[in-house]
């Protein structure tokens, strides 16, 4: 995976320290592009596969999300930590949609499993029910790099 610095004047994370944030229990920002060519940004739960350097979200079938991705998979996505020192990774990258069960409910079960610590509580077991009717999918983001920046190793 390459990865970049966001910015020349902000230091930037390893591979190692990009591949540790993204394990975070923070939100993804999902933005695809609409029919009017208008931008649509989404903060989702997300997995992601440090060994296959790829990020998984889930959706319905028929949200914005799904719809823009099929007609137009190149997307941009941003994690974020909001609370100072503030740092992040965001990159560009491909979306595939997956609509087999056989891998939407393991990777729907991680990811709830990475927010909510049980696949016991009351929400799981809606976004479960979802994943497991025709209606839940999972999109699978394949990065061409990540760009970072951690404003903790910049010196005061």
């Amino acid at each position: 995976m390459k990865i970049l610095n966001a910015s020349p004047e902000i230091p930037g994370m390893t591979k190692e320290e990009a591949d540790r944030f993204l394990e975070s229990k923070l939100n993804l920002q999902f933005a695809t592009i609409d029919d009017k060519g208008d931008p649509n940004i989404q903060p989702v739960w997300f997995y992601y596969n440090k060994d296959e350097k790829k990020l998984f979200i889930m959706t319905g079938k028929s949200t914005n999300k799904s719809r823009n991705v099929r007609e137009r998979p190149n997307i941009y996505f941003c994690v974020e930590d909001g609370n100072s020192p503030y740092k992040g990774v965001k990159g560009k990258g491909v979306a595939t949609i997956f609509e087999d069960p056989k891998i939407i409910i393991p990777t729907v079960e991680m990811i709830i499993l990475k927010y909510l610590g049980s696949l016991d509580h009351p929400v799981a077991k809606i976004i479960m029910d979802r994943s497991k009717s025709e209606e839940g999918v999972v999109i699978e983001i394949n990065p061409k790099f990540f760009s970072t920046w951690d404003f903790g190793k910049t010196k005061s």
